[in-house]
């Protein structure tokens, strides 16, 4: 039997899991722990085609994961007999200490402690898991893959921003980039499926989702980005405002008298689609533009306008692309927003088959027609496997070094 990898995502009040064959990409388990902490417990199990739900209290993190090891042991597959090489954990900020995947340790968890300040509603919920899997799993060595991590590649001119030098080397200000793990799979998918050599092709990679990036890729490495110290700039996300004049902050401070939790809160929880629709979800706000509601039809048009600039940019910067690719729960599945994104961009060998780009499918295809200048692809994404993939080698790469 091939080794498998048990992939673990931890958040505040929850934990998403996978057991994965990394070899040939099977998922033999997968869940969800929610409401740790909370009234209402919840374990969902999917294995062997059967899916399993039951409610329970959740103290803690250690007892999400006490509960998760239990539904293995009851409802399988058993853990024991699953042959797993190591523990993936996904970690959203890696700063600029981790540019790869990395064993776990306790200076490595110390360092991601420290990271928490750059991601505090991420790093520390991700931390949390770690501490307690390396309890309770402490036969098996544990991984950090991190989000920020396919972004180290960005050139100085990419990641600076233009402060004063001594405020951002002393509080690490700089672009980092996310949803790195995430790219690194669909760039790695797409230049297969369009049997490129890596080396000799650029891509533009979508990850439009509740959370939405635009990432230059030239010869499988980022080179521009458009999240920036935190996953707050950028494209238009479901309550995260993206790119914002820095002055408007100001300027509610001095005029609205918000304080810095303020503009936080409206920043990433009351900005975006929530902002201007009510509705995080883009298919109510699509319900509500064909009610001719005239916030979600701006809305609608203020969410492709950013998508499409920021194609432009990437353009400029890539100076030759070889292939659009969109993914993320948006991205793959909205026809309309592919469309409208891309639309009026003809003349730059940019264009959508509608046919095409109505077609569903968990594989990847081609939504531009025969003979366009540049592809458009959309292509699943599958982060855990990506994650489980990264921790097999890492480990791989552990257990062949010397001493």
């Amino acid at each position: 039997m091939s080794a498998t990898v048990l992939v673990l995502n931890c958040g505040s009040s929850s934990i998403k899991y996978q057991l994965i064959d990394a070899d040939n990409a099977n998922v033999l388990a997968r869940g969800l722990v929610e409401r740790i902490g909370e009234d209402g417990g919840h374990v969902r199990h999917e294995a062997g085609g059967s899916v399993v739900d039951h409610d329970l209290t959740l103290a803690d993190h250690q007892a999400g994961l006490r509960a998760v090891l239990d539904t293995f042991e009851e409802h399988g597959p058993a853990l024991a007999d699953s042959n797993i090489a190591a523990v993936g954990h996904r970690v959203v900020h890696g700063g600029e200490q981790f540019s790869g995947p990395v064993i776990i340790d306790d200076t490595v968890e110390d360092t991601i402690d420290g990271l928490s300040s750059l991601a505090p509603l991420h790093n520390p919920p991700n931390l949390a898991g770690i501490r307690v899997a390396r309890q309770v799993l402490d036969n098996l060595p544990h991984v950090a893959v991190f989000d920020t991590a396919f972004h180290q590649s960005l050139p100085p001119a990419a990641y600076t921003y233009a402060i004063g030098r001594d405020v951002a080397r002393r509080h690490h200000v700089r672009r980092y980039g996310f949803h790195g793990t995430s790219v690194a799979y669909v760039a790695g998918e797409a230049v297969r499926f369009l049997e490129r050599d890596a080396q000799k092709t650029n891509l533009i990679v979508l990850h439009l989702g509740n959370g939405a990036s635009a990432t230059a890729v030239r010869s499988g490495r980022s080179v521009d980005t458009s999240m920036g110290l935190t996953p707050l700039e950028g494209l238009v996300m479901g309550s995260r405002s993206g790119d914002i004049d820095a002055g408007v902050l100001l300027h509610l401070a001095r005029e609205a008298g918000m304080s810095f939790d303020d503009l936080d809160d409206l920043l990433n929880r009351n900005s975006g689609m929530v902002g201007l629709t009510g509705e995080r979800d883009l298919r109510e706000v699509h319900r509500l533009a064909g009610e001719d509601d005239e916030d979600a039809i701006l809305a609608r048009d203020v969410y492709c306008h950013r998508i499409r600039r920021y194609v432009g940019a990437f353009l400029a910067v890539l100076g030759e692309t070889h292939a659009i690719v969109f993914t993320g729960g948006v991205g793959e599945n909205d026809a309309w927003v592919r469309s409208r994104s891309l639309a009026g961009l003809r003349g730059l060998g940019i264009a959508v088959d509608h046919v095409r780009n109505a077609s569903q499918g968990p594989r990847a295809r081609y939504i531009s027609p025969d003979g366009a200048g540049t592809a458009v692809l959309v292509v699943p994404t599958d982060e855990e496997l990506e994650i489980a993939r990264q921790t097999l080698s890492t480990v791989g790469e552990l257990t062949i070094s010397p001493g």
